[in-house]
């Protein structure tokens, strides 16, 4: 699994800040390595030198194998809330996709596939 992380012009972009970044998503998704070639993570700061309650948005896409990609947006304070709330978000977007996956590729397996009896 390869993570990649961007930032805008607003976000200073100092590698040990890219570096804690990637650690902690990479913390937090390693389970789903299997199942994701790619995460992509944005640090945006939506009001630049304005400031502003959460303003730093965090988007998280990541590309699963053999299934469209999915992104999710946290935002907060700072970058590490940001991107902490974002992975959150992204762990449980991926539970349920690749659940719902793996429960298409078992409905032709089970009870529910079986000849009716006659009724009495």
């Amino acid at each position: 699994m390869h993570i990649e992380v961007n930032t805008t012009h607003q976000i200073t972009s100092q590698e040990t800040l890219k570096a804690e970044v990637a650690d902690m998503v990479e913390r937090s998704l390693n389970r789903f390595s299997d199942h994701v070639t790619t995460i992509e993570v944005h640090l945006d700061d939506e009001n630049g030198a304005k400031g502003g309650h959460d303003d730093i948005r965090c988007t998280i896409e990541a590309r699963l194998v053999g299934q469209q990609s999915i992104a999710v947006t946290g935002h907060a304070a700072n970058v590490t809330l940001a991107a902490n709330g974002a992975s959150g978000k992204m762990a449980r977007a991926l539970d349920s996709a690749i659940g719902r996956h793996f429960a298409k590729q078992r409905a032709g397996v089970g009870l529910g596939h079986l000849p009716r009896t006659a009724e009495i």
